[in-house]
């Protein structure tokens, strides 16, 4: 295939008709509008580029659903953060690639073509470092390839179970490893994403509360250019102890302390004042939102109106990855301030809330993972989802982003990652091999559980 047709293409300054979209060597050779359909070849209703994913944790899906279920106190992130570190710990390399597989078909059917791989589990189930140090890293690239996403792989730091640098518990095992043990990972990690193409790599501290100071600014020196990724403020417990340690909040401490701009991404940040977010927007880092898990795990509510309002970027992400959907986390976070600020389409710019989230969304995904080239621009790579509107006649581009992102009008057709159609008629080309796979590692994982 060396060219796509579509009736209508989201390219960076809007809609445009009859685009045809030429492809060579995995990138998009040229863009020309007003081009009549050819009698043969791709043509489809409606093109739009594929959205990044800032922020999953791919071994999470394996575990999706198994925490609906209240314990005998009130249930919490903390209290899911324990079932979390107990499935974590029965996961061999293995079973990792099957369940980070599976996730990543579920992204790109969804219409996600690149994903931020946050990747803390690190170390053999009783702590100790595997013979390649960078195995685990080693089996999310292996899933990457097998799918055909685009990676950013994010190695996390992380060494402590508390601000301050408190002791880690041993259910964070697989996890904790020191500033020398860092720096071998992430060259390991390096090397082990090297052969896949368009991949990048990014640094992550996991968080205030498990990174010191001393160590947040050793890590970040690690890596000059390129994203740097860190949980904050997820939690308002996070918060009392933030102010219990340091005498400020974690946005508050974070910005004061650290040389944040537009390599970073803040992820979550659904416990905030007024001045953080502006101080937040100020400083040119990218929110990284999942409204989905956000929600799932009640964390709380991120301020976007504001945030928008002062000039900030977001990107979305699936985090544990309960449920993987573009059009979910672009309507959850919508959803959500409507029914903060008690009004309708509050997201939005001069009339299409839809396109509103999308562009804003991509934007902010493309600059989180480190992506100098995108869009359906000469030059970007390739990366390119199709919407199927056999639901939906109207001919209006705004309309046919709104029927995909607040209705069931319009789904997704075909995925094309690097030139390469990875999706047709909705359905991973690998799906069926990558889902058994899953299915039976899901049946070793539950038996061991």
């Amino acid at each position: 295939m060396n060219a796509i047709h579509a009736k209508l293409a989201l390219l960076p300054d809007g809609w445009a008709s009859d685009v045809r979209i030429g492809i060579g060597d995995g990138k998009i050779s040229s863009v020309e509008a007003g081009i009549a359909a050819p009698a043969g070849g791709e043509h489809h209703a409606a093109v739009v580029p594929g959205m990044p994913n800032v922020h999953s944790h791919a071994f999470q899906r394996g575990m999706a659903g198994l925490a609906e279920v209240r314990g005998p106190a009130a249930d919490s992130f903390w209290t899911w953060r324990d079932l979390m570190y107990r499935f974590a710990l029965t996961m061999s390399p293995g079973q990792m690639e099957a369940v980070a597989s599976q996730a990543y078909v579920e992204m790109l059917e969804s219409g996600f073509t690149r994903v931020g791989e946050f990747h803390y589990l690190h170390h053999d189930s009783d702590g100790s470092p595997y013979a390649n140090v960078a195995e685990m890293a080693s089996r999310i690239a292996a899933a990457s390839e097998r799918t055909g996403i685009s990676l950013t792989l994010l190695p996390v730091f992380y060494a402590h179970g508390n601000f301050g640098g408190a002791e880690s518990s041993p259910a964070q095992r697989r996890f904790v490893t020191d500033l020398d043990g860092f720096a071998h990972l992430f060259e390991a990690s390096n090397h082990a994403i090297a052969a896949l193409d368009g991949a990048g790599i990014g640094l992550a501290p996991h968080s205030l509360r498990a990174v010191t100071a001393e160590e947040l600014a050793a890590i970040v020196a690690i890596l000059p250019h390129g994203p740097i990724h860190i949980h904050v403020a997820e939690q308002e417990r996070e918060v009392v102890d933030c102010l219990a340690w340091s005498g400020q909040r974690p946005v508050e401490w974070l910005l004061d302390h650290a040389e944040v701009d537009h390599r970073w991404s803040l992820i979550h940040g659904t416990n905030l004042t007024d001045r953080e977010t502006a101080r937040m927007a100020a400083s040119g880092a990218v929110a990284g939102l999942c409204p989905v898990t956000e929600a799932n795990l009640g964390d709380g509510i991120f301020p976007a109106r504001k945030f928008l309002e002062v000039g900030g970027l977001f990107g979305i992400g699936t985090d544990s990855n309960i449920r993987i959907s573009v059009t979910d986390e672009l309507r959850q976070l919508e959803y959500e301030q409507r029914l903060t600020h008690r009004q309708r389409n509050v997201l939005v710019g001069e009339s299409s809330t839809g396109l509103t989230l999308f562009e804003t969304a991509y934007r902010g995904g493309q600059r989180a993972l480190g992506v100098q080239s995108a869009g359906i621009v000469a030059g970007a790579p390739a990366n390119i989802v199709s919407l199927s509107t056999d639901l939906w006649k109207g001919a209006d581009g705004d309309d046919i982003l709104n029927a995909w992102i607040f209705a069931h009008c319009v789904d997704v057709d075909c995925v094309w990652v690097a030139g390469r159609k990875l999706v047709e008629g909705g359905r991973h080309i690998h799906r069926d091999k990558i889902v058994r796979l899953f299915r039976t590692t899901m049946h070793e994982l539950l038996a061991d559980s």
